[in-house]
């Protein structure tokens, strides 16, 4: 097992995400293949069943299984939070190391305009294209991963410049290192702990705002399962079966708590000076 792996599973947090996220994908790929019942099949005699064999989860208003939903809604989910990980990283990355390690004026320019953009919200943002373009899954994935790319370069960017200024990073330039090979051997390694953070934030906030912008009729279609579809169909019957609610809405709340979980426990798994730290308090004073 690879070093912080094992750091990050002797963490409760890291444990937890690390299991709850590994849980949701295992079921992704499994609903591939099966699910209990067809997600989209109505079976209006056993509408509104309680939890029970063979509804373990119950059934909705059509009498479709909450269970298979549940499962099918996971692809959705992973989709979408890997995708806008996936984009952030990209957008993120390229704007922290145009704006630390680029010429002056150039770093000022982008410093100025991811001011600009951090100014507009990931869902205005996302509800403005989906107005235009129409809602879909692609324009959650653009508008967060973009979104929380800028957020990524915001933070990035003065960690890369400070360990820019680090004298192992200026001696590799005086023994020849390029920018590209600094940047991949010592910057990036570096700053990947803020990176992760952020990171596990922008896949926390794409299924937030997957849901959200699903619930509000700009994210999945109707043909597409989604845990944000699911929670707007059945919130009007909540006076009714409140219990049916219960479910799409604890798998997003999982979820989200379960992805920032595992970026602190990624974060302290990762960092350097924390393991320096914890092995200075823990290194027994030695005493003439």
């Amino acid at each position: 097992m690879p070093g912080w792996l094992s750091r990050l599973w002797r963490t409760a947090t890291g444990r937890f995400g690390l299991i709850v996220v590994a849980v949701i994908t295992v079921t992704a790929l499994v609903s591939l293949l099966w699910t209990p019942f067809d997600p989209q099949e109505s079976d209006v005699r056993n509408r509104w069943a309680i939890p029970s064999w063979p509804h373990l989860l119950g059934t909705d208003d059509t009498g479709r299984d909450i269970l298979s939903l549940l499962m099918a809604g996971a692809r959705t989910t992973v989709f979408v939070s890997v995708g806008a990980g996936v984009v952030a990283t990209l957008v993120g990355i390229a704007l922290a190391a145009l704006g630390a390690l680029t010429a002056r004026w150039l770093r000022e320019t982008v410093a100025v305009l991811v001011d600009i953009l951090i100014a507009f919200p990931v869902l205005l943002i996302a509800m403005m294209i989906s107005s235009v373009w129409g809602g879909s899954l692609w324009v959650v994935i653009w508008s967060v991963g973009i979104g929380f790319g800028v957020n990524i370069a915001r933070v990035t960017r003065p960690e890369l410049r400070r360990v820019q200024q680090s004298d192992f990073v200026l001696a590799a330039k005086a023994s020849g290192l390029t920018a590209g090979q600094s940047l991949r051997r010592h910057l990036l390694p570096n700053v990947a702990p803020v990176f992760i953070v952020q990171l596990s934030w922008s896949m926390a906030v794409a299924v937030l705002a997957e849901a959200g912008l699903s619930y509000l009729g700009f994210g999945a279609s109707v043909v597409e399962p989604s845990w944000g579809l699911l929670l707007a169909d059945l919130q009007r019957y909540i006076g009714v079966h409140p219990l049916s609610v219960i479910w799409p809405g604890l798998a997003i709340t999982i979820t989200v708590l379960a992805l920032n979980l595992l970026g602190d426990g990624l974060r302290e798994a990762t960092d350097p000076t924390l393991r320096h730290r914890a092995a200075e308090v823990h290194t027994p004073a030695v005493i003439a």
